[in-house]
């Protein structure tokens, strides 16, 4: 069987377009209605794509230390905001609020984040106001 250029071109747009559609998935696992605020040590930092992490070391309610998993954008749209590789580090206290994890497990879809700096800047990329009681 012979393959046209026709035929080819229309095979790479499909495997251009419908990979990474594929592969982008829902923020169904999250509680987008509620919101917690988090206090904690930052652990560790990774700016990357097409999801970003903060790891944050946070005290429960019993005064022990569990880390959560904040994800936010990926790190092109973070860096056009202002947040690079020296914004927040490891060691770093911050404040974060964000959406919990469904099944209640140490996780949250992350959207606002109060730097050791002071500044704030919405993690979730959307650039929304930030919430006057935060």
């Amino acid at each position: 069987m012979r393959f046209t250029s026709g035929v080819a071109l229309a095979l790479l747009c499909a495997v251009v377009f419908v990979v990474p559609a594929a592969s982008h998935h829902s923020h169904s696992n999250y509680i987008t209605e509620k919101f917690v605020d988090l206090q904690g040590v930052v652990k560790e930092v990774h700016l990357v794509l097409p999801h970003s992490w903060v790891y944050v070391e946070v005290k429960n309610d019993k005064g022990e230390a569990e880390v959560w998993a904040l994800e936010a954008t990926g790190r092109v749209q973070l860096n056009d905001m202002g947040v690079n590789r020296e914004y927040i580090k490891a060691g770093d206290t911050i404040k974060a609020r964000c959406h919990p994890l469904r099944d209640s497990s140490t996780g949250c879809l992350l959207g606002f984040l109060k730097a050791r700096d002071g500044s704030v800047k919405d993690w979730d990329g959307g650039n929304a106001k930030v919430p006057s009681d935060f």
